[in-house]
């Protein structure tokens, strides 16, 4: 079942990391889960240059100046579950109609919200999270980490999607 969002998703984590949990930047299995997640979302036409072309719509910043977002479910490791894309579109003089005729040119990064197994991240809800480049490379904020896994869980908070 495809299921199409109208507006856009935020989500704030506002979650403090205890000493003794899995760190939120660096997880080995964190990292091949989001390339197995990458590979799902382009097979399942969510990604890519065959992505389902969603409606776009005008966003803010940070999050792009245009905004595509689709809903829908999909198998990782062979587990279905909800799978939130948000792909954004940034780039001089873009409008929605330009997106829509062209959704590839100017994408600038691509950010998901996979709903994990029950116990993954019980405080942020079990959901894992991921910023993309358009190619499908796990992103790096401007100090070079990796934008992937328990964001934001180092209680500064802060809005990945």
């Amino acid at each position: 079942m495809l299921f199409l969002a109208a507006g856009s998703t935020v989500t704030s984590l506002n979650s403090i990391q205890a000493a003794d949990t899995v760190p939120f930047f660096g997880n080995e299995s964190d990292i091949k889960f989001a390339k197995a997640l990458w590979k799902s979302m382009e097979e399942n036409s969510s990604v890519g240059d065959n992505a389902i072309n969603v409606y776009p719509f005008k966003g803010n910043q940070p999050h792009g100046a245009i905004q595509q977002v689709l809903d829908t479910d999909i198998a990782v490791n062979g587990r279905a579950s909800r799978v939130t894309v948000k792909r954004k579109h940034g780039g001089k003089d873009i409008t929605v109609k330009s997106i829509y005729a062209d959704p590839v040119s100017n994408l600038k990064a691509v950010t998901v919200m996979y709903k994990r197994e029950a116990g993954y991240d019980s405080d942020d809800l079990d959901w894992f999270w991921v910023k993309y480049t358009p190619e499908g490379a796990i992103d790096k904020n401007p100090k070079g980490m990796k934008m992937f896994g328990r964001i934001g869980k180092d209680g500064s908070g802060g809005c990945l999607v």
